[in-house]
């Protein structure tokens, strides 16, 4: 049922795994009925003619033999169902609002589809929670139900899922300093117990991730780790204590948690925030369970900066060099070292450059997977505007915009 781009073209895929076919999550409330769900693939799904994807090839790095390696290295090529389940404080009557809040649109199961059909391997479903608990922490029954209902989609599908704890640094719910600390326990210790009790029994192409982007927000250090400042070194040693608790949470619940695979971000899921003397992984009840998680939208003034350059070529030493070098940096210290990098978010924004964003998504993910890094497109389904328009899948009628950047992925995620 894996087909490529190339294989996709006037065909009509029919994906009755989408209707929970495909995996065993009998054991949990909420499974989908049997159905059948038909993608209808346009015949433009190569797009421009006169864009190109480049042909080049990277050398490819020795890697440690685990069972964490060889599962990231299997979770291949991601996307984020963003700005979904992780839009937060909005001004919403219906709390199963949220979903569409930001996006414009509720998730399907032909959403869901498209991507698996594309080539994906991975989705990663961002979930804000504190919008939805009551004074104790508890998580309202149907936003637990949703959540899990495009979980089981996903994993019908065959996908690897990701669920998180997404917009929640907040002082009033988790935030990453010492005066905050205990407050903080409470909240994250609640929302994992019952994400991890949820979860408890699916199988191990369910991963949990504890924290997004856990940071300082309202300083000076909010997106930028100063590693000789006494507030990041604080902010990282509470970090610590989290992540320490949430694979212990984990772990604890029983069921498949016992084994489960878990993803852990350092300081603002950063390279600079994980690539330092005082981030620590947790100690775990189990080898080789454990994946770093981060975030890289590299080369930033490409990437992210929408007054910067829109300019990418494979053939520019400067572009290559600064994805080279932070890749090479999470290589020598935890690749090398037996612990697997997953890049949850990244991505180019929309600045009318197709073709460089095509250069862009073939180099970056060859140049991971050469390291044994596998990563995750941020798709917030935002394609005008003058935001941050990284979106690929147009939800509304579940075809890809952008399907030549697409193509590059998932060739280049696929290369041995």
């Amino acid at each position: 049922m894996k087909k490529t781009l190339s294989l996709l073209c006037a065909a009509v895929l029919t994906l009755a795994a989408c209707t929970g076919c495909n995996k065993d999550n009998s054991s949990s409330a909420g499974s989908v009925d049997s159905q059948t769900v038909e993608i209808s693939i346009p015949d433009n799904i190569l797009g421009d003619p006169q864009i190109s994807v480049p042909e080049f090839t990277v050398d490819k790095y020795p890697l440690p033999e685990n069972e964490a390696m060889q599962f990231v290295e299997d979770m291949k090529l991601g996307w984020n169902l963003g700005n979904t389940f992780d839009a937060s404080n909005c001004n919403v009557t219906d709390e199963l609002d949220y979903e569409k809040a930001w996006c414009g649109t509720i998730t399907k199961p032909e959403t869901i589809a498209a991507i698996k059909a594309a080539g994906f391997e991975t989705i990663r479903i961002p979930v804000s929670w504190h919008n939805h608990v009551d004074e104790n922490f508890q998580i309202s029954e149907p936003w637990m139900n949703r959540v899990k209902e495009v979980v089981d989609w996903a994993l019908a599908c065959d996908l690897k899922v990701i669920v998180n704890t997404h917009h929640d640094v907040d002082v009033k719910y988790y935030y990453p300093d010492s005066a905050h600390l205990e407050s903080s326990k409470k909240y994250l210790t609640a929302v994992w117990a019952q994400m991890a009790e949820t979860f408890k029994d699916y199988d191990n192409d369910l991963i949990l991730e504890s924290l997004n982007e856990p940071r300082l927000i309202g300083t000076n250090y909010e997106w930028w780790f100063d590693k000789n400042s006494a507030e990041c070194q604080d902010s990282i040693n509470c970090i610590n204590t989290l992540n320490q608790i949430f694979v212990d949470t984990v772990r604890a619940s029983g069921g498949n948690n016992a084994t489960r695979f878990l993803m852990i971000p350092g300081y603002c899921a950063s390279v600079d925030g994980a690539c330092n003397d005082f981030f620590k992984l947790p100690t775990d009840t189990v080898a080789n369970r454990m994946i770093l998680s981060i975030h890289a939208y590299t080369p930033y003034n490409f990437a992210l900066n929408k007054l910067g350059t829109s300019e990418f070529s494979v053939n520019t030493e400067l572009n290559r060099k600064e994805i080279i070098d932070f890749m090479d940096r999470l290589y020598a210290k935890f690749t090398a070292n037996g612990v697997p990098v997953f890049i949850g978010e990244f991505g180019a924004m929309n600045k009318d450059n197709e073709q460089a964003r095509v250069e862009f998504s073939a180099f970056y993910v060859a140049t991971a997977r050469a390291r044994g890094i596998s990563c995750c497109w941020w798709d917030n389904n935002a394609f005008t505007g003058s935001g941050e328009n990284f979106g690929l899948l147009l939800r509304s009628a579940s075809t890809f915009t952008y399907p030549k950047i697409v193509k590059a992925l998932v060739e280049y995620a696929a290369a041995e």
